[in-house]
């Protein structure tokens, strides 16, 4: 409504308001029947008067339908663009906006339409009355054709809608999510400090999570829809993860501990095992060439000094573990694992080193065997299906064979180099090995073509 309608239309009601009773009462069914004061008259101008005011009474509505399709559509798109930052919410947004602007246009035309006549004026001409009639027709057409174009582009929005729809759907439960995982962890994180146990770092976790709390709090109309999901999925991601250490923080102390004993014990076994790794060596340098035994010479010191290690780094775990400084004691005992392990590997290299030179001075043959065996099944199936095998097999077989034989060749003399002699033996056997694997996979390639 304009301000010239409403002035209109206050006048009215005030003139009705000052009337006495008595003729208010009088001058009631002449202002509500025909919407008006107006003073009507026979004939066609009255006739044409009452055209006029049906052509505007059509265009008010249609005014009212399509400014009411606006408003709902505007909060349609507002819900889109507050999700939704894609090129096609973007587009749609740059479409209503352009649509507005012809909204605009014809609703200046209907005012303009409805303020350039007075239909209540007494002695209003017919032809007067005529021509309001038509140009609001022309108001109201306008109108009609726009909500057609508004209601068709608001057809087209179903999808982004829904999505944007579905993401608001999920806001509030992903918030509310957040703040009970945050509440979970807390109260597990209080359960466990009131055992005794400290959990520092996971408090110091726990405290980094309250600016996020507070943003999300702060609201998606502050931060975002989009913003507001992804951090209130991490927040309970994070949260979660408080709580599950909390929870399992008095069995991972006591595993710690545990592990404590055990490396300790370990340790305890390995230095006793170095101490043994002497003797071997006496009795690898007393029957073999030097080139069996040399690379073994650093291992008793080396072993001694990785037990010293392994009990300095288990001190150390113990006041960690005693100071409740959970990721240090983690960190120390993985120290000492792998120095224990590479001592124990070590110790038993050497072990392993006399068990099989000696077999090997025994009975060398068994070792020649192992490997012709190996060449041989190689051979036959490169041969499978074919009269004669692919240069690509068959050199490297070729190969093989001619290496055993320098190998076994080795052997002769008053003092053979067995460690020489099982390392190449080893190293035919690899090559074979990967020839096998080879013929197997272009076969296997050729029946799946």
């Amino acid at each position: 409504m304009t301000a010239t309608h409403a002035r209109r239309y206050a006048k009215d009601l005030l003139a009705l308001v000052l009337l006495p009773v008595p003729l208010l009462i009088a001058a009631a069914p002449a202002a509500f029947a025909g919407g008006g004061t107006r003073r009507w008259f026979g004939g066609r101008g009255e006739s044409q008067r009452a055209d006029a005011q049906a052509a505007k009474d059509a265009a008010a509505a249609a005014f009212y339908e399509l400014d009411t399709a606006q408003r709902d559509l505007r909060i349609s798109i507002e819900t889109i663009t507050a999700v939704d930052g894609s090129p096609a919410a973007r587009r749609a947004a740059d479409d209503f906006a352009a649509l507005g602007r012809r909204i605009d246009e014809v609703s200046h035309a209907y005012i303009t339409a409805v303020d350039a006549y007075d239909l209540d004026r007494d002695g209003l001409e017919a032809s007067v009355a005529a021509r309001a009639r038509g140009e609001l027709n022309r108001a109201k057409d306008a109108l009609v054709r726009v909500k057609g174009e508004l209601d068709r582009f608001e057809q087209g929005l179903g999808p982004l809608l829904d999505k944007a729809e579905t993401q608001l759907a999920r806001l509030a439960p992903a918030v509310e999510r957040a703040r009970a995982a945050l509440l979970s962890a807390s109260t597990a994180l209080d359960a466990v400090r009131s055992s005794g146990m400290r959990a520092d770092d996971l408090a110091a976790r726990l405290a980094a999570l309250a600016p996020e709390l507070t943003r999300l709090n702060q609201g998606a109309g502050h931060h975002g829809v989009t913003d507001t999901l992804q951090r209130a999925d991490r927040v309970v991601r994070d949260a979660e993860a408080v709580r599950m250490e909390a929870e399992r923080l008095p069995e991972r102390a006591a595993e710690m501990a545990k592990r404590l004993v055990s490396l300790r014990t370990r340790a305890q076994a390995l230095a006793h095992r170095a101490a043994a790794v002497e003797p071997v060596l006496s009795e690898l340098r007393r029957r073999y060439t030097v080139a069996c035994w040399q690379d073994l010479q650093p291992v008793p010191e080396q072993a001694a000094k990785n037990v010293r290690q392994a009990e300095e780094r288990l001190k150390e775990a113990e006041l960690a573990h005693a100071e409740q400084r959970w990721a240090d004691t983690t960190a120390l005992l993985t120290t000492v694992r792998a120095l224990l392990n590479s001592t124990d590997e070590a110790v038993s290299a050497a072990g392993e080193r006399l068990r099989r030179l000696n077999a090997v001075a025994e009975d060398p043959q068994q070792e020649i065997e192992r490997t012709r065996f190996a060449i041989r099944d190689a051979q036959r199936l490169a041969m499978a299906g074919r009269t004669t095998p692919d240069p690509r097999h068959a050199r490297p077989l070729d190969d093989s064979v001619a290496r055993l034989e320098r190998a076994i060749a080795g052997l002769e003399g008053r003092h053979p180099d067995y460690w020489r002699f099982l390392r190449e033996t080893e190293a035919v056997r690899t090559t074979v090995a990967h020839a096998v694997e080879l013929i197997r996979e272009e076969r296997g390639g050729g029946a799946r073509r």
